[in-house]
């Protein structure tokens, strides 16, 4: 048995279909008066439920949540939430919300309670970026990470059925990292091969019926799963690949995992076999790469960088990039093997291929 040591999140986790219904007891237990809704712009009729639900214990809401957390964005939530004396903040949505909630915790004394309607799993880390000048910042805050977590499957009935596949994916990501993290331990490794079977199980299903209780319960589960080892320990090339190309490129977050995930794998698969075949278990496939790229194509989400804007004339930039600054990986990096990953990613070749 290796040496380990392991940190459990510190969150109160409330799951189960109606669990919206408690918001208010959740918020009391947080001694909270004022709450300040945070949504992106298309989520405003959702916040706008949460703000009714809340009645006299909301502060307002700010709809100005986008990808990446410009930190522009992240001093005006900050300015509004102190105009209007807001002693907590309710973030409504996926990533691109929690992320504001965790830009606003970091600077103040607000407790974060996060409402995920998406799969991504910022919710259940002290993970936090900012992108200034173009450039994604990421670090590690423990006063970021939400107070209280409210997992209610039925919020994301009306997730679009391609939102749902790239933002599960977005989820194996961090779970497929976790497995051959240099400070990884037996706890997060089984929590990670349950995420992944969790979500490459259910995935499928809501492309067949996106309506599906069940099916959404189940991927909810997996992304909980996925975003506490993300919170646990640390990630390596492919997270880091990943918010390269979406800081300086203003490349879409989810998609962006789905479509290098399976690169990055192939990249790695030789130094660290036991991890490989842990992933490939748990979708239910022969190898790592493949089972992940094999699970994208099913989900006919977009396979390739092309797809999503990303310029051809970029990539060598973005591996200057991506191996400026060390960082943890099982296998050395190499700016030309991280060259000819991206010309793959670029194309949406099968990896190996």
């Amino acid at each position: 048995m290796q040496n380990f040591i392991y940190s459990g999140s510190s969150s109160r986790i409330v799951f189960g279909a109606s669990s919206l219904q408690h918001l208010v007891r959740e918020v009391e237990a947080l001694g909270a008066q004022r709450a300040l809704v945070l949504c992106t712009p298309r989520q405003r009729e959702g916040a706008q439920r949460i703000a009714e639900l809340l009645g006299n214990r909301c502060a307002g809401i700010f709809d100005g949540a986008v990808m990446h957390v410009p930190i522009e964005v992240a001093r005006q939530a900050r300015e509004h939430a102190q105009a209007l004396n807001a002693d907590c903040a309710i973030a409504v949505g996926g990533g691109s919300t929690i992320g504001l909630g965790k830009a606003i915790a970091l600077e103040s004394s607000l407790p974060i309670l996060a409402i995920p309607t998406t799969y991504a799993g910022s919710e259940m880390t002290p993970i936090y970026g900012i992108t200034e000048a173009g450039l994604k910042k990421t670090g590690r805050d423990a006063r970021v990470l939400p107070k209280t977590v409210i997992y209610d499957p039925e919020l994301s009935l009306d997730l679009p059925a391609q939102i749902s596949a790239t933002s599960g994916i977005n989820a194996i990501a961090h779970a497929a990292e976790g497995l051959y993290a240099h400070d990884g331990n037996p706890i997060t490794s089984l929590m990670a091969q349950e995420g992944i079977r969790a979500l490459a199980q259910a995935l499928p299903q809501l492309m067949d019926a996106p309506h599906e209780l069940e099916a959404r319960s189940a991927a909810l589960y997996g992304a909980w799963l996925c975003g506490s080892v993300l919170g646990s320990v640390s990630m390596g090339l492919h997270h880091k690949l990943c918010h390269t190309l979406g800081g300086s490129y203003g490349l879409p977050h989810a998609e962006t995992h789905t479509i290098v995930l399976p690169h990055a794998l192939h990249y790695n698969a030789q130094a660290a076999p036991v991890a490989m075949q842990r992933i490939g278990d748990a979708l239910g496939a022969s190898g790592a790469a493949q089972g992940v790229y094999d699970l994208a194509l099913s989900l006919k989400v977009p396979m390739s960088l092309k797809e999503i804007g990303m310029p051809e004339a970029e990539l060598d930039r973005c591996s200057e990039i991506a191996t400026q600054n060390a960082y943890a990986n099982p296998r050395p990096i190499e700016k030309a093997a991280i060259r000819a990953l991206l010309e793959y990613a670029y194309h949406g070749r099968r990896p190996g291929m």
